[in-house]
């Protein structure tokens, strides 16, 4: 499974399988429905990922038998990760919609927008991303699900039945779904509100609307061992992408090299930034020399699994 295609090149349904226990360390027989060819759209995988064995057969059952899966959780126990990891190990395309108060019912459905054809101006209707996703095969991923205005909330409510008609009255046109389309969702909250105070923006949500997720599942942070686990695995990748380029400097491939304040202030960035690439490049690749810095890339990619791109300016977006 690792060619690439287009999205709309992928067959209607998983026209493959992957073992549950060998690919996410759960411990039970079967498999899961997947897709031979991967698209851009699918997330990379992280091959350090430690699956939590209940989550991942939520998220799992969501996939295979069209279940809706909400994912609740605190803040940084890894709810969103989660499901992008199952889904990058079934190649399954999946885009992330983030519900901040920006977030309108236009956004979502679409709108008339004006255009230049053959010299004129006219208008043309533009989907939004709920009508491009619902016709494709895309697991589509609500964040921050208990932080959504009331209007985008009612218009997700038509799509959360399995067999659910997207309406779009502007075009007066009634979609059917695809029938590899998925819908997930994250929240911090389950919808009830939050009396700690830690989640402010958060919403009440409609108890009607909730009753249409048919599975909710809890993910809570690791136990101490899983964490003292991953956190030693991640040290071991950034010692042996030092040593790397340790050996690169004596064979005259690179001229800089990591010594051990380099890793300890890799560390530190990761910490801060909550990104390895980023917490790298800060730390090490944007004081090699241009020319010198693939190669370093490719010591990168031996030690930890990861490619890094070239063109990224960190993990993060401007927000318009």
């Amino acid at each position: 499974m690792s060619s690439q295609v287009e999205i709309d090149e992928l067959p209607a349904r998983p026209d493959a399988t992957v073992n549950i226990r060998e690919t996410f360390q759960v411990d039970i027989d079967g498999d899961a429905p997947a897709f031979s060819r991967r698209t851009l759209h699918a997330p990379a995988i992280d091959a350090s990922y430690r699956f939590d064995p209940g989550t991942t057969m939520a998220i799992l059952s969501g996939f295979a038998d069209n279940r809706r899966v909400i994912v609740q959780g605190r803040h940084g126990t890894g709810k969103s990760t989660h499901i992008e990891q199952v889904a990058a190990r079934l190649n399954w395309p999946l885009v992330r919609l983030n519900l901040d108060s920006h977030i309108s019912r236009i956004d979502l459905i679409g709108k008339d927008a004006i255009v230049l054809r053959d010299g004129k101006q006219v208008t043309e209707y533009r989907e939004g991303l709920l009508p491009w996703a619902y016709q494709r095969p895309v697991a589509l991923v609500f964040d921050e699900y208990d932080a959504g205005r009331p209007d985008v909330m009612f218009v997700i409510q038509r799509v959360l039945e399995a067999e659910g008609r997207l309406t779009i009255l502007d075009q007066n046109k009634v979609m059917l779904p695809h029938p590899s389309f998925r819908i997930f969702a994250t929240a911090n909250t389950i919808g009830l509100g939050d009396a700690s105070g830690l989640y402010h923006g958060t919403q009440q949500l409609n108890q009607a609307q909730l009753d249409r997720w048919n599975i909710v599942a809890r993910l809570d942070y690791l136990s101490e061992d899983e964490e003292v686990a991953v956190v030693r695995q991640i040290l071991m990748q950034m010692v042996r992408t030092a040593e790397q380029t340790r050996v690169g400097f004596q064979a005259g491939d690179v001229s800089t090299l990591m010594a051990p304040r380099t890793v300890i202030s890799w560390a530190e960035n990761y910490r801060l930034f909550r990104d390895l690439d980023y917490a790298f490049e800060t730390a090490f690749l944007n004081r090699c020399d241009e020319a010198e810095r693939p190669v370093v890339g490719e010591y990168y990619q031996r030690a930890t699994g990861r490619t890094l791109d070239p063109n990224a300016r960190g993990p993060w977006r401007r927000t318009d």
